[in-house]
């Protein structure tokens, strides 16, 4: 029988083919999670080396931009935001996943937040984009999987959330779900996520740590030529500018020419887009989600969403044209919730003036975001392909050279 490993953000599940049994392991110990999932598989380990010996970006000594980051550094310092990943991964063929981001706690059909989408290019397949930018609110948590999976992943969505309380006379639900294609190591034409994957990331999800790298809608992505993934980082502003916190996530699946923090890695290691002209170019796609507290309303959403790509275009990213490059924004702020049947909304939203902050805020969250996805990822093999996981030393001398570390 073929074994799925599930690598959940709360919790780690083991489990076979559903006619052979479920077994179930928990830990409160995000570190403990991944030694456990690789002590219960079976077989060898496609990862080279292991996620939790890997820095983010700050560990290594990377400091983006001028504003401190929230306690985890992560989209769930919004508070309210959780976060739930599922890997799977069977044998050599198959490495996809969903990782859900839930706005809040309660039921967001009937508690709905104001949301804008900003499309940088639009070579994807994401679901719920019209009625979003009709609209300007989300009605369902947003789902993150690969690109044949898309359609999957909102049919089971919308049957977990019409089975909650207060939903039996609901007629249309807009599911928003985002894709990269990560059939390079994935065997994408099986479609292989099941609704109990969707189930899982969405019922599992909290509002700790969040798991980077290959994981989640992240296992089967790469970037600028190395393994890519999920990403996450965040930003608290100051009092004086309002103390508001901008979280954000990424999915990882692009090309272009990777820079960090001004120095140009990807030119020094050898390995970027247009190294061979004649040569096929790495396109692909990312995901970006942000959330923020701050009481914005659906217009300044979309303007915020728009400076997440100046974050991007930092990392080296050009937006190819076979790339989608899409940027989800969302705020949590009570101020401007929106329930359904209300004639009228009051709200009390922040002013144009007061937006700049949060825009510096979008740009360097996202750019770090990246650069975790990235150097947390581990290397994985599948479809006859083996993505590398960026070289962490080759990387430090980078970065050395260019002063962006110190001299040992």
């Amino acid at each position: 029988m073929p074994r799925f490993l599930l690598l959940l953000a709360s919790a780690v599940v083991v489990a076979t083919h559903p006619s052979s049994g479920v077994a179930a392991q928990s830990s409160t110990d995000a570190r403990d999670r991944m030694d456990r999932n690789r002590m219960d598989r079976k077989g060898p380990t496609h990862s080279e080396d292991r996620a939790q010996d890997r820095p983010r970006a700050r560990e290594l000594g990377i400091r983006v931009g001028v504003f401190p980051t929230g306690s985890h550094n992560a989209i769930t310092d919004v508070e309210g935001v959780r976060v739930g990943q599922v890997t799977v991964e069977e044998g050599d063929r198959v490495n996809t996943g969903v990782t859900a981001i839930l706005p809040h706690e309660g039921n967001p059909f009937l508690d709905r937040v104001p949301a804008a989408i900003h499309v940088a290019n639009g070579f994807g397949k994401l679901v719920g984009i019209t009625q979003v930018r009709e609209l300007g609110e989300l009605e369902t948590p947003i789902l993150l999987t690969c690109t044949l999976c898309v359609w999957r992943g909102a049919d089971a969505m919308v049957e977990w959330l019409v089975e909650g309380d207060g939903m039996e006379n609901v007629r249309s639900i807009n599911p928003v779900v985002g894709e990269t294609n990560d059939g390079a190591l994935n065997d994408i034409r099986a479609r292989p996520i099941g609704k109990e994957h969707v189930r899982r990331a969405l019922e599992e999800a909290s509002d700790g740590p969040v798991e980077e790298g290959s994981v989640g809608a992240g296992r089967g992505t790469r970037a600028f030529g190395w393994k890519g993934g999920i990403g996450t980082s965040s930003r608290t502003l100051p009092d004086e500018l309002g103390g508001w916190t901008v979280g954000i996530l990424v999915q990882s699946n692009f090309g272009g020419i990777l820079s960090m923090a001004g120095a140009p890695v990807g030119r020094e290691l050898g390995r970027h887009s247009f190294q061979d002209v004649v040569g096929r170019q790495e396109e692909g796609s990312i995901m970006i989600v942000v959330a923020t507290d701050a009481p914005l309303s659906d217009r300044n959403l979309e303007r915020l969403a728009r400076r997440a790509v100046v974050g991007l275009a930092r990392t080296g990213s050009f937006i190819s044209n076979g790339s989608g490059d899409y940027v989800i924004a969302f705020s949590t702020s009570s101020a401007v919730r929106r329930a359904p049947g209300q004639e009228r909304h009051a709200s009390e939203e922040l002013s144009n003036p007061e937006t700049s902050p949060l825009f510096q805020a979008v740009a360097e969250g996202t750019e770090e975001a990246v650069y975790n996805s990235i150097l947390r990822a581990t290397s994985v093999t599948g479809m006859g392909t083996t993505a590398e996981a960026i070289p962490l030393d080759e990387v430090e001398e980078v970065l050395r050279r260019h002063n962006v570390l110190p001299d040992r």
